[in-house]
C-alpha cells in the first residue's frame, strides 16, 4: 500500500460543479433502465418512472442519501487473511486489469487465450507481490461465450488466494460466481462475512443501466458482495469531449447505479469504478495513452473522495 502523490485536476469548487450538474441530469434527463424490478425498486425510492421509454429521474435527495448510506471503507478478503486489503481514503493498491484476448508464447508467437491461460495468469498474479488483488487477466476464447467468465471464476478461484474481480456481463453470472465463491467460503453469512470476490457491473453510456448492468447490480447486493461500478464513457463519443462534461456523463452512471444499489441494501460495499476512455474522432479509436485519459483518469478518484466513496480506476 503506498499513499501516492498529489495531482488536483480540478478545484474544490469545480468538484462541486460538476456533482450539481450531475444532479441537474440525473433529475431533469435521468437514466434509462432496462430492468423491470430495479425500476420498481427506484420507483419506490422516490423516483419519477417513465416505463413507456423506460427512464428514470433521480431526486437529489435520493442521490445524496444512496451517497450517504454506501460504506466510505471497505474491506478485500483474500481466502488468506494476509491478503486482506483496506479501500478507503488514500490508500492506494494495484490489481490486474482484463480482459485480453491473446497471448504471446515463450517462443514469440502470439495466439488467442483459452482457460488453461487464464489459470496460469492468476497463478502468476498470486506470486507477485506488488499485486494486490487478481481479476482475471485474459479470456477463455476456448469456451462458449455465454459461460466463458463462468470458466474464467473458476480458474481464478483455483489459482490464487487474493482476493478476485470477475467481470460476469449480468445477473446471472454474477449469481453463479457468487455461487462459487460461496461453496468456497462455506455458507451465505460467511459469504457476506468475508467476501473474497468483487464483481464489476458496467453501464452502457451515455447514461444508461441496461438489464445486464442492472441485474448484476441486483445480485451483489443482496449477497453482500463488493459491487465495482465501472463506468466506460468515450469523451468525444458517449460523452461531451470537454473533462468536465464528460465526467458529469461518468458520475450520472456511477451514482445513478450506487442508488440502485443502496435502495437494495443500505451499506452494502460498492465501489466508485472508472475504465472510462478519449475518442480520437480522427482516427475513430480510443487511444489508452492519451494526456487527456490520464487527466481523466486523475480526477475519478478525486470525485471518489468527494463523496467518501472507495475508487477503482483502470491504468490505460
Amino acid at each position: 500500500m503506498v499513499g501516492g502523490f498529489g495531482l488536483n485536476v480540478f478545484t474544490e469548487e469545480e468538484i462541486y460543479k460538476i456533482h450539481l450538474a450531475t444532479l441537474e441530469v440525473l433529475e431533469k434527463t435521468g437514466l434509462y433502465i432496462g430492468s423491470e424490478e430495479a425500476m420498481d425498486i427506484l420507483e419506490g425510492g422516490g423516483a419519477k418512472v417513465d416505463r413507456k421509454n423506460k427512464i428514470a429521474k433521480l431526486t437529489p435527495y435520493m442521490v445524496e442519501e444512496a451517497i450517504r448510506s454506501a460504506p466510505p471503507k471497505i474491506v478485500l478478503y483474500g481466502r488468506d487473511s494476509k491478503n486482506d486489503l483496506v479501500l478507503e481514503g488514500k490508500r492506494v493498491h494495484f490489481s490486474t486489469f482484463g480482459q485480453g484476448v491473446s497471448i504471446m508464447d515463450l517462443d514469440g508467437k502470439v495466439r488467442d487465450s483459452v482457460k488453461q491461460d487464464v489459470g496460469d495468469a492468476a497463478l502468476l498474479t498470486d506470486a507477485m507481490e506488488e499485486v494486490d488483488v487478481c481479476e482475471r487477466s485474459l479470456a477463455a476464447g476456448d469456451m462458449p461465450n455465454e459461460t466463458a467468465p463462468l470458466h474464467e471464476a473458476e480458474v481464478v478461484f483455483s489459482n490464487t488466494s487474493k482476493h478476485t474481480i470477475h467481470g460476469p456481463g449480468n445477473g446471472w453470472g454474477a449469481s453463479k460466481i457468487i455461487k462459487m465463491a460461496t461453496a468456497i467460503v462455506g455458507s451465505e453469512e460467511k459469504l457476506k462475512e468475508r467476501p473474497i470476490c468483487t464483481i464489476n457491473c458496467s453501464p452502457t453510456s451515455p447514461l444508461s443501466l441496461d438489464e445486464d448492468c442492472c441485474t448484476g447490480i441486483m445480485a451483489c447486493a443482496r449477497a453482500g458482495v463488493p459491487c465495482n461500478l465501472v463506468s466506460m464513457v468515450m469523451a468525444g463519443a458517449t460523452s461531451p469531449i470537454t473533462l468536465s462534461g464528460a465526467l458529469v456523463t461518468h458520475n450520472c452512471e456511477i451514482l445513478g447505479g450506487i442508488v440502485l444499489h443502496q435502495l437494495i441494501s443500505k451499506g452494502a460495499p460498492v465501489i466508485y469504478g472508472c475504465s472510462s476512455l478519449t475518442f480520437d474522432l480522427k482516427l475513430t479509436t480510443t487511444p489508452v495513452g492519451s494526456p487527456e485519459l490520464a487527466m481523466l483518469n486523475a480526477a475519478v478518484p478525486k470525485l471518489a473522495q468527494y463523496y467518501l466513496l472507495p475508487s477503482f480506476v483502470a491504468g490505460g
